[in-house]
């Protein structure tokens, strides 16, 4: 195994952890394709005594309905709960201090609305969505909905929603949930590389009408040289015409295509 390099490829969330894995092991990866979600610094990583909390950015961004902020259930804590929460915590890592500010995340209200029985109906919704910035920020409705007269989108058939339904069915919602549960945790882990870049060969794919393709400031960082001063060995950045966040579904063949002709480079 000593020397095994590999070929990544990354969307959403996929997309971040193999930006970190290009950033602490990049003699391990030959070629990074990555899609819709950019290496962006001050999400991923604790960098200088300003620096803002993933869950914070988002919050101060697009309010607490946003999801990631809704996984995040947030309960202010009695100064007693308080204490004794610093005291295991402090234990167990001995850098960590809690305060009457900080907040705590207890599991069951994401999980409910997100319950395995109710698979079928958020499938056919997020997916349908498109996740766009309208959709992201909404309220959630009732898990039990009916989606009898939802039109799917033309990529998108009962057997895709069949095939995912079954799998969260048996699985539930609660593992990736719980990722997001620990982005501020990545966040503080990954303060030794505030100021690395990432230096593998890359291709970054994006679709005009995705959520993260309308982040406060992100055009201008992807466009503007922000990207490439991050990624130095960053080769191409496509932007998909009429594209959403499920952009490898939505453009199967293209991202396909766009995938092949980096890696058949190498």
């Amino acid at each position: 195994m000593d020397g095994l390099k590999v070929f990544v490829v990354g969307h959403d969330w996929g997309a971040i952890i193999a930006w970190y894995l290009c950033l602490f092991r990049p003699d391990r990866v030959t070629a990074l394709v990555n899609t819709s979600v950019a290496f962006m610094r001050h999400v991923f990583i604790r960098a200088g005594a300003d620096a803002v909390k993933t869950t914070d950015y988002f919050n101060q961004a697009y309010g607490p309905t946003y999801y990631i902020c809704r996984f995040q259930v947030f309960c202010s804590s009695p100064p007693l709960l308080i204490r004794a929460l610093s005291t295991l915590l402090c234990t167990m890592h001995g850098d960590w201090e809690l305060t009457n500010g900080d907040v705590v995340q207890e599991p069951g209200v994401a999980e409910k609305e997100f319950a395995p029985a109710h698979a079928r109906h958020l499938m056919t919704r997020i997916l349908s969505d498109r996740f766009s910035e309208r959709a992201a920020g909404k309220e959630p409705k009732d898990g039990g909905g009916d989606d009898a007269d939802a039109a799917l989108p033309p990529w998108l058939t009962e057997a895709d929603i069949d095939y995912f339904a079954a799998a969260f069915e048996k699985t539930g919602f609660t593992g990736a949930i719980n990722y997001y549960r620990n982005m501020d945790r990545n966040w503080e882990l990954a303060a030794p590389w505030a100021d690395a870049k990432v230096t593998v060969p890359t291709k970054f794919i994006v679709g005009d009408g995705d959520l993260t393709y309308h982040y406060a400031g992100i055009q201008d960082y992807l466009h503007k040289g922000g990207l490439k001063a991050d990624v130095p060995l960053l080769e191409e950045l496509v932007v998909v015409p009429g594209a959403g966040h499920f952009i490898q579904q939505e453009r199967a063949q293209e991202v396909s295509d766009h995938i092949y002709s980096f890696i058949a480079k190498f």
